[in-house]
């Protein structure tokens, strides 16, 4: 989905080939990809965590298992053929925060040679998912002065039981009935916010990415950069993001995110251009892979 407008009976949902007439829409983009009304970018995040399994000799546990005290794991079991595996996850961060990345993977492995000291890393990945700041996701009606369009986001890593969740609420909705559940996740509440902290680190690395660090000259030029390194850099007066694959092969970006306009930050472990601001991410090509932008880098 790349945009909505209003049409006489209903809505046209655009897409890259054309667009859809319909009378409901249900934006599902997990980060909402419509910016006004609603004003999402305001009251969400997106956070990113990692994941290894892990196979041992030893007899594994049984249950789900999550510590209360940061950085936060969890732990459970999984079938892989005819083996059970260990999963850990967790070390959560902001998406594009300035921060390096490579030891995410092996924390998590010490985390696991630390119960059972010959396992052995099989597998790794990581996620991310939207976050609200009081961690309740929103559900229901878009916005107020758009009738019609209803919402799910913000499942906060969750999404199995809170996707469920959200399509009984809204199926509801559409069809007339009412829910006992959709006011706990009314998607157009205004109450105080709860998460003050939050709201002050969001409106900070906002200001900074839009603003400051875009006043900032690097003073890194090309030769600074390495091969398999990312790195914004000056280039012909211009700041440039430049990604080296080798001496000979350099993908050079604009490092602009095209969602809201804040200065993208290199993600050393994932090879990819993030937003500090509302999560979007992107290839070092400048393809667009995470929302809520919906457009390439230039």
């Amino acid at each position: 989905m790349q945009g909505i407008k209003k049409d006489i009976n209903g809505y046209r949902v655009y897409t890259d080939k054309g667009y859809v007439l319909s009378e409901y829409v249900v934006v599902a983009t997990n980060y909402p990809i419509i910016n006004v009304p609603g004003f999402y970018f305001l009251k969400m995040y997106q956070e990113t965590s990692y994941v290894i399994a892990v196979e041992t000799n030893q007899k594994l546990f049984q249950g789900m298992y999550i510590n209360v005290e940061e950085p936060r794991i969890s732990l459970r079991t999984a079938k892989d053929g005819e083996k059970e595996l260990l999963i850990v996850a967790g070390m959560d961060n902001r998406v594009g925060a300035k921060i390096n990345l490579d030891e995410a993977y092996k924390m998590l492995e010490d985390v696991a040679k630390n119960m059972y000291k010959d396992a052995k890393m099989l597998y790794k990945w990581n996620t991310q998912d939207s976050i609200t700041l009081d961690k309740i996701p929103y559900i229901g009606e878009f916005s107020k002065i758009m009738k019609n369009i209803y919402i799910g986001t913000g499942y906060k890593k969750w999404g199995m039981t809170t996707s469920n969740i959200a399509a009984r609420i809204i199926t509801d909705k559409i069809l007339g009935k009412t829910n006992k559940y959709e006011d706990v996740f009314t998607a157009t509440r205004l109450k105080p916010i709860k998460n003050r902290w939050e709201l002050g680190e969001m409106i900070k690395e906002t200001t900074n990415s839009l603003i400051i660090n875009k006043l900032k000259i690097p003073e890194e030029k090309l030769k600074d950069v390495k091969i398999g390194e990312g790195k914004i850099i000056e280039f012909e007066n211009e700041k440039i993001g430049v990604y080296k694959e080798s001496e000979e092969k350099i993908y050079k970006i604009k490092p602009v995110c095209t969602h809201l306009g804040c200065e993208l930050s290199w993600n050393n472990l994932n090879k990819t251009w993030d937003c500090p601001c509302h999560g979007s991410r992107f290839d070092y090509k400048g393809n667009q892979i995470y929302g809520p932008a919906i457009k390439d880098l230039k």
